[in-house]
């Protein structure tokens, strides 16, 4: 493991020198990625670091050990060796988890797309819960949270959302949350209280850089039209909403959500960018191979990850056969005790596959 860390910490000092070059500050995509890449390498330099004058100090108490011949010396000597063996062990852990091979979109924001299926209206109510579930888990993670595009369901809720996030390590959480959403429950416009099924589907893209996707602009045709929605002003009287169409692909995307015509492109250019990357990391997951495929799946919306039992209070997340029974704290934005245990999964394959 030390051969390893030297390495890391001599590309660390590597991309110190080059991220300040004059050809890498007037090359914005480079810049980026090494940027990126130095923030990344920090955290385990910094680490190493602390881990290394640990090391020291087991050294020199157990050189202590071998040569003094003052009780007292020794004893002083034994209890740090007993103060650092559970350090030592701990930064060990930290280490190993950070030398884990990362996504390399982890640290990004993403775009939420929360699309209501099979259910009818209930459906639509679900996939307005779902929104309020990650609102919730984004309040308690500081992040920032923005719709930027829905269809209201005829009767209440979303038949589609699609939102922003922002914040610290915001794809690491919330790819997890990629596939199918089932809920069993009795509707309220159920009067012989049947309990009825209905899914949501959850799609979460990491939000591209713009220097990080090459899209030419001539391939896409932009339409302008009046917001639609909740009161506002500017709703149903300017031309402030996007629609973004990628004619290549068939991609097509909107945004109505700021007052600003100019910020409503600029956030549609954004999804449709995140779109396209999308599918061209699903054309190299492909490449891989199913025996490669992580924790979180495909992300299809074909996967159902997780079951939300009203009348039992359940919860239970199909990936890791994870059940509680505390589903109004998950449906309140406690959803993070089942990414954590998606991520220890994640880690444990990874690992595995590093080993391989």
């Amino acid at each position: 493991m030390v051969d390893k860390l030297e390495e890391i910490k001599k590309r660390f000092e590597e991309v110190s020198q080059l991220i300040i070059q004059p050809e890498i500050l007037s090359d914005m995509k480079r810049y980026a990625q090494l940027n990126k890449e130095y923030k990344d390498l920090d955290k385990v330099v910094v680490e190493y670091e602390k881990y290394k004058i640990i090391l020291s100090n087991i050294e020199s108490a157990k050189e202590v050990l071998k040569t003094e011949k003052d009780e007292e010396f020794r004893e002083m000597a034994k209890m740090e060796l007993d103060e650092l063996a559970p350090q030592q062990e701990s930064i060990e852990e930290i280490l190993k988890q950070l030398l884990i091979p990362k996504d390399p979109n982890d640290s990004r924001n993403v775009i939420v797309e929360i699309r209501a299926g099979a259910g009818g209206d209930e459906s639509a109510l679900f996939a307005a819960d779902i929104f309020r579930m990650y609102s919730r888990l984004a309040e308690k993670m500081k992040w920032k949270i923005e719709m930027n595009d829905f269809v209201d369901g005829s009767a209440g809720g979303f038949s589609k959302l699609v939102a922003s996030v922002s914040g610290n390590d915001v794809y690491g959480m919330l790819k997890f949350e990629s596939g199918v959403h089932r809920v069993q429950r009795v509707p309220a416009t159920e009067s012989a209280g049947r309990v009825h099924t209905s899914v949501a589907s959850v799609a979460v893209l990491p939000e591209m850089d713009d220097v990080e996707v090459d899209l030419n602009m001539g391939d896409v045709r932009k339409d302008y039209f009046c917001s639609s929605g909740p009161g506002g002003q500017s709703v149903n009287t300017t031309y402030s909403a996007v629609r973004l169409t990628h004619e290549p692909t068939g991609i097509v995307v909107q945004n109505q959500d700021q007052k600003s015509q100019l910020k409503n492109y600029d956030k549609a250019l954004k999804e449709l960018k995140s779109r396209i990357h999308a599918i061209e990391l699903e054309k190299h997951n492909a490449e891989i191979g199913a025996e490669r495929q992580s924790m979180i799946g495909s992300g299809s919306r074909s996967d159902k990850i997780r079951t939300y039992n009203y009348p039992q209070s359940r919860v239970t997340d199909h990936r890791i056969n994870m059940t509680t029974y505390n589903l109004d704290a998950v449906m309140d934005g406690e959803v993070d005790s089942f990414i954590e245990e998606l991520r220890l999964a994640e880690n444990a394959e990874r690992m595995k596959a590093g080993a391989e």
